[in-house]
């Protein structure tokens, strides 16, 4: 006998294959910064292993995941990291952070910046320019560092756990010791304990000497990095004085895009219970 599947039938199977690699692949984002096992997959998507394990074989195929060939864990691929960085201006931190920006480097009169992290790295999605007519020009829009090199990527560093930095610290070693000489894994832990300290990173001309730089960490309503805010500015402009002015100004706008963040989140959660099924930002916590 045979059995005759229709159209419509087929575009029901479709959708839900499309609905279980889009479901897939947003656990994966969920484990960005250590990755995660094909059991683990399999236990937290309800999928079987042979249909995690197809589904995992087409996302790679298309650049949305890749598999750790050591550890063979699974991360977000080059095609995620390439789209959300396309859809960040629209939908993600660097639009909820576009006015603290402005607002930051009108008030200082200097270059305020956010950074995000890229798994051991900070990169810095945008750069405001200040009115001050003698600026530092260390930092622009897709340069990126060392976790731990640069007032934003201390802050990020620092919001980890120990072991986690430890992990950064051992992940970077190679280029920090050729690239960075003047910041031996010793500084970068003595600055993770100051920064953690004082609520803020400070920057004071490692890099470069006449560059200084303070920043904060922004953190998701789940308390994952979201990415960092932070003000340079030539060495006679960031005295200890003005220092604690500048931290302060950066805490203020930091809450206030955490605040927007926390409601973009409960506004996609409540929009996902009524029944829209629109993916979550998951990029947000790399």
């Amino acid at each position: 006998m045979t059995v005759v599947v229709s159209p419509m039938d087929r575009d029901a199977t479709g959708s839900q294959s499309v609905d279980r690699a889009l479901g897939l692949l947003s656990t994966v984002g969920r484990h960005a910064d250590r990755g995660v096992t094909l059991t683990d997959l399999v236990a937290e998507t309800g999928l079987n292993k042979p249909t995690c394990r197809r589904l995992l074989l087409a996302l790679m195929r298309a650049g949305f995941v890749d598999q750790d060939a050591e550890s063979r864990r699974y991360f977000p691929g080059e095609e995620s990291y390439v789209l959300g960085s396309l859809a960040s201006r629209r939908f993600g931190l660097l639009q909820l952070s576009m006015e603290s920006l402005l607002r930051l480097s009108r008030k200082t009169e200097d270059s305020s910046f956010l950074s995000v992290r890229r798994d051991t790295y900070s990169v810095c999605l945008y750069r405001e320019e200040g009115t001050y007519p003698v600026r530092t020009h260390a930092l622009q829009a897709g340069f990126e560092h060392p976790l731990g090199v640069g007032a934003g990527s201390l802050a990020m560093l620092s919001a980890l756990p120990d072991d986690e930095v430890e992990a950064m610290l051992a992940a970077n070693s190679d280029v920090l010791a050729q690239k960075y000489p003047m910041l031996s894994q010793d500084r970068i832990r003595e600055d993770v304990a100051e920064t953690r300290r004082k609520g803020y990173a400070l920057n004071p001309g490692l890099i470069f000497a006449n560059s200084w730089g303070i920043g904060v960490v922004l953190r998701t309503p789940e308390g994952r990095i979201a990415g960092a805010l932070s003000v340079a500015a030539i060495d006679s402009r960031m005295q200890e004085a003005r220092q604690a002015e500048l931290a302060g100004y950066l805490l203020q706008e930091a809450r206030l895009v955490e605040g927007k963040l926390a409601q973009m989140f409960a506004a996609r959660h409540a929009s996902r219970e009524n029944g829209n099924v629109k993916a979550p930002d998951r990029r947000l916590s790399r």
